[in-house]
């Protein structure tokens, strides 16, 4: 852990404010829900809530299948990284921060289908090495939208309607996972 140099007191009602600086650089907004863990030594722990996050190795696995049946790269997000890859380099892709645009596609509950010029990088170095791409919100049953699904084209094949229904099946399940 690095130290800030910020301290904070507590209120009494047992509240403490999480400075503005570092809610801005851990990407934590009004509203986001937060887990809280102890240690043994007396910390306390506070760590953004990710609900598809706990979804990691299912994630992966369902990830990896969708891949080989489809031939495409995929990519599964929460609402600040990517969570699980397959077809694609790892280590190009897993846990990097998305990128600003996805964020904002995801937040408005955005399909997006592009090709070439039009596409969106996913995440904030992304090189784009692919000439098509479909990327589509997972929302959770309770309605709340919690990441997204991709899949991309590197191949100079143009990913068709029939593809976006396939993921639109996955983003469903995957919402339907996350209670």
């Amino acid at each position: 852990m690095r130290a800030t140099g910020i301290v904070r007191r507590i209120d009494d009602l047992g509240r403490v404010v999480i400075p503005k600086e570092i809610r801005k650089t851990l990407r934590i907004r009004e509203g986001d829900p937060l887990e809280i863990f102890t240690a043994k030594d007396g910390e306390v722990i506070l760590k953004k809530y990710s609900p598809i996050g706990e979804l990691n190795e299912f994630s992966q696995e369902y990830t990896e299948t969708l891949g080989e049946t489809l031939g495409y790269g995929v990519v599964v997000t929460d609402l600040d990284s990517i969570i699980s890859v397959s077809k694609l380099p790892k280590k190009d892709y897993k846990e990097k921060s998305i990128s600003d645009d996805l964020e904002k596609l995801i937040e408005n509950r955005e399909t997006k289908h592009a090709k070439d010029s039009n596409m969106l990088p996913l995440h904030k170095e992304d090189s784009m090495e692919y000439n098509s791409q479909i990327i589509m919100p997972i929302v959770s049953v309770s309605g709340d939208c919690i990441g997204s699904i991709s899949i991309v084209s590197k191949d100079n094949e143009t990913l068709t309607e029939h593809d976006e229904k396939i993921l639109k099946i996955a983003a469903n399940f995957l919402g339907k996972q996350v209670q």
